[in-house]
C-alpha cells in the first residue's frame, strides 16, 4: 500500500471526523468525549480545518491518519495525532508525527491522557519526556493528562 502525506482539505472533514470518533472510542474508552457526535463533525468542519496545520496520511481513497499542530503564543504544539486504529504500531503514527516535526520550532509540547499507555510510550519513543501531569480539572473529558516536551 503506497500512503502519502498531504495538506488536508475541506472535503476531507467528514474522514477526520469519522476516524477521530472512531479511535477516539475504541481506543479511549476511559476518556468520554465531552461533545456529541455531530458536534464534532461540526468542529472539524468549521473550526480545526479552516485553522490549518492539518495533514492526512492517505492511501488516496482513504484518510488512514491525521496530525494537526500549531503555533500557540510563540509555542509549537501538537495538537492532535489520530490513526486508524487497525493501522496502530505499524508506522503510520510516526511517519505522521515526523511530518509535522519537520514543520515545527522546538521545543515542541502536546497532551496525552496519562491513561493511554500506548500514546505515552510512542511519544516517549520518539523522544518526548514528560514534564507535567495533571488530574485532568483543566481538559473537557476531566481524564488525567501529561504534558509532553521535546527539545
Amino acid at each position: 500500500m503506497s500512503c502519502t502525506i498531504r495538506p488536508a482539505r475541506a472535503e476531507d472533514a467528514t474522514d477526520i471526523a469519522t476516524l477521530f470518533l472512531a479511535t477516539r472510542k475504541a481506543c479511549m474508552p476511559y476518556a468520554q468525549l465531552a461533545h456529541e457526535d455531530d458536534d464534532v463533525r461540526h468542529w472539524v468542519r468549521e473550526v480545526l480545518l479552516p485553522a490549518g496545520g492539518v495533514s492526512v496520511l492517505s492511501d488516496g481513497e482513504q484518510v488512514l491518519g491525521f496530525v494537526a499542530s500549531s503555533l500557540q503564543n510563540g509555542e509549537a504544539w501538537i495538537d492532535q495525532l489520530y490513526v486508524q486504529p487497525h493501522l496502530l504500531r505499524r508506522g503510520a503514527g510516526s511517519h505522521l508525527l515526523q511530518h509535522a516535526l519537520k514543520q515545527l520550532p522546538r521545543p515542541v509540547h502536546l497532551y496525552c491522557f496519562q491513561a493511554n499507555v500506548g500514546a505515552r510510550a510512542f511519544y516517549e519513543r520518539h523522544g518526548f519526556q514528560a514534564v507535567a501531569f495533571s488530574d485532568g480539572a483543566a481538559n473537557e473529558e476531566h481524564c488525567p493528562d501529561v504534558r509532553y516536551l521535546l527539545t
